[in-house]
C-alpha cells in the first residue's frame, strides 16, 4: 500500500476513535504533534511513514484515560496497522514508539530509543508547551475536578513515577512538574529551538498569573 493511502487510512482511524476526546488529547492534539514531526524529520534522517504513523497513533489510547493501562494504546495500534497490512517491522517500531513517549516514561531507565521515537517525542513535548501548552494543562486540570492555584500546596518538580501518575495538585502545579522541564528534556536539534519560545512563554504567563493572584 503506498505512503500516503497508509496515512490517509491511519487519519480516518484516528479521528473516528477520538470524536469524543477530552480537548487536550483530541484529534487536534494528534494533527498539531504530527504537523511538528513532520517539520522536525525535514531536518532528521528517520523513517517519515514510522514518525508519521506514531504521531497519528501515539495518544489512540492513552493510559490514563484507561485506568492506567500503558499497554491499551500499542495493542490498539497494532490491531489497526495489522488490518491495514503495515509491515511487522514497522508496527513494531511504532508501537515501540508508543510505549515510550510519554512524559512518565521517562521516570524510568530507557529501554527503547530511536531517531523516530526521538522526532515525535520531541513533537508531542512541544504540544505540552507555549500557550497550546497551558491551554491543555488547564483543559486536563478542569476534565480532572482539580483546583487552578492553591498556595498551600507547593509543587514537587522531584516526584517519583508513581506520584506523578497519582498526583492531583492544581494545575498551576503542573508548569514546575513537568512542562518547564521540557525544555531541556529535548532530543533533536529542531525541537530545542523551538521549545525556546513555547519556554519563554510559559515563564512569562507564570509572571503574569502570580502578579494577579498576590
Amino acid at each position: 500500500m503506498p505512503h500516503a493511502e497508509i496515512i490517509q487510512k491511519t487519519v480516518a482511524f484516528t479521528r473516528k476513535t477520538l470524536e469524543n476526546a477530552e480537548g487536550g488529547h483530541d484529534w487536534w492534539h494528534i494533527h498539531r504533534v504530527w504537523t511538528n514531526a513532520k517539520k522536525i524529520a525535514q531536518t532528521e534522517r528517520c523513517s517519515l511513514l514510522v514518525v508519521e504513523l506514531a504521531a497519528l497513533l501515539h495518544d489512540i489510547a492513552d493510559a490514563k484515560f484507561h485506568k492506567g493501562d500503558e499497554e491499551i494504546g500499542p495493542k490498539t495500534a497494532g490491531k489497526f496497522l495489522r488490518s491495514i497490512n503495515v509491515d511487522q517491522q514497522i508496527m513494531e517500531h511504532v508501537q515501540q514508539i508508543i510505549r515510550n513517549i510519554s512524559f512518565k516514561a521517562s521516570f524510568d531507565k530507557p529501554k527503547f530509543y530511536s531517531k523516530e521515537l526521538a522526532i515525535v517525542q520531541d513533537a508531542d513535548r512541544l504540544d505540552a508547551m507555549g500557550a497550546i501548552g497551558i491551554a491543555r494543562a488547564f483543559s486536563y486540570g478542569g476534565y480532572k475536578g482539580r483546583e487552578i492555584y492553591n498556595p498551600e500546596i507547593e509543587p514537587n518538580p522531584n516526584m517519583t513515577k508513581e506520584e506523578y501518575k497519582n498526583s492531583s495538585a492544581p494545575s498551576v502545579n503542573h508548569f514546575y512538574e513537568k512542562l518547564l522541564l521540557l525544555k531541556d528534556k529535548m532530543n533533536t536539534a529542531t525541537g530545542k529551538q523551538l521549545a525556546e519560545q513555547r519556554h519563554a512563554f510559559m515563564e512569562q504567563y507564570l509572571e503574569q498569573f502570580f502578579s494577579e493572584v498576590k
